[in-house]
């Protein structure tokens, strides 16, 4: 792989790069066409990140599709497909990351997930060095994501651009996610309550207060037995910091984590935009 980028950016090709785990999705494939649209080159990695998984159930439930993963992504024009064993990635074992991400990677998901956003941040860093592309796209249903990889590649000067794009959902709402695929039909059939409270959030910003709004939405969820939240905050979306009044109307976001049956699925919704 490393050759054959060597290769193109010989040729002056640009290089967009789309990374994922696998189990695709539409949701994947229009970050395939946002690469394609504005790069010469368009390359996606498949690698099932063991490091930012901090519940091995979950690594091993994770869905494993290749055979279809490929088809999807020939079908949407992907030059390349890099498959990285864990060994390729990690020969010299899991490096250390000294890197400072303040709050960002400690709060909603980093609070429920200790070490995840930093096994995401070393095997992005990892994938970037192999493609070296000039630009990469991340979606926005994993916006505390989006911010960890942002400053990791300003904080490292990574010679890439970062784009965010928008969240793509199934036609009831529900964001896509490769997760979606361990719903039972019968959770499948309510999992957009998820998507259509965010909406009622949304709807409400500004006319209760941040805390009763943050209560209903919670009790609105929760109100069906197969929920659970697990969170459901405002923050601010510049650096996640959580938000108790309407002051910053401009940079505000909804953001939850909630377990549907045994599958945790995260979303999130800017107000005011």
């Amino acid at each position: 792989m490393v050759n054959a980028m060597q290769m193109e950016h010989s040729a002056k090709h640009t290089i967009g790069f789309v990374p994922t785990m696998g189990a695709l999705h539409q949701g994947h494939l229009s970050l395939v066409g946002e690469s394609k649209n504005n790069n010469d080159i368009t390359v996606c990695s498949i690698f099932i990140n063991p490091i930012q998984f901090n519940n091995k159930q979950d690594l091993e439930k994770y869905p494993r599709n290749r055979d279809e993963d490929l088809s999807l992504l020939q079908s949407a024009g992907c030059d390349y497909v890099f498959e990285p064993e864990v060994n390729e990635i990690y020969q010299n074992g899991i490096p250390v990351l000294d890197l400072n991400f303040g709050t960002l990677d400690k709060v909603l998901e980093g609070k429920f997930r200790p070490g995840h956003f930093k096994g995401v941040a070393i095997v992005v860093q990892k994938l970037l060095e192999i493609i070296t592309p000039d630009n990469a796209y991340f979606g926005k249903k994993d916006f505390q994501q989006l911010l960890v990889i942002r400053h990791l590649v300003s904080s490292l000067q990574l010679p890439v651009k970062i784009h965010a794009c928008p969240i793509f959902r199934e036609p009831d709402g529900l964001a896509m996610s490769s997760r979606n695929l361990r719903l039972t039909i019968g959770e499948r059939q309510i999992a957009s309550l998820i998507y259509s409270t965010l909406c009622k959030v949304r709807d409400k910003a500004g006319q209760l207060p941040v805390k009763e709004l943050r209560q209903w939405a919670i009790k609105k969820i929760n109100s069906n037995t197969a929920f659970t939240v697990e969170y459901f905050e405002i923050v601010d979306k510049n650096d996640l910091h959580i938000l108790e009044n309407w002051k910053d109307r401009q940079n505000m976001l909804a953001c939850t984590a909630v377990f549907l049956g045994d599958v945790r699925l995260i979303d999130n919704i800017e107000l005011f935009s």
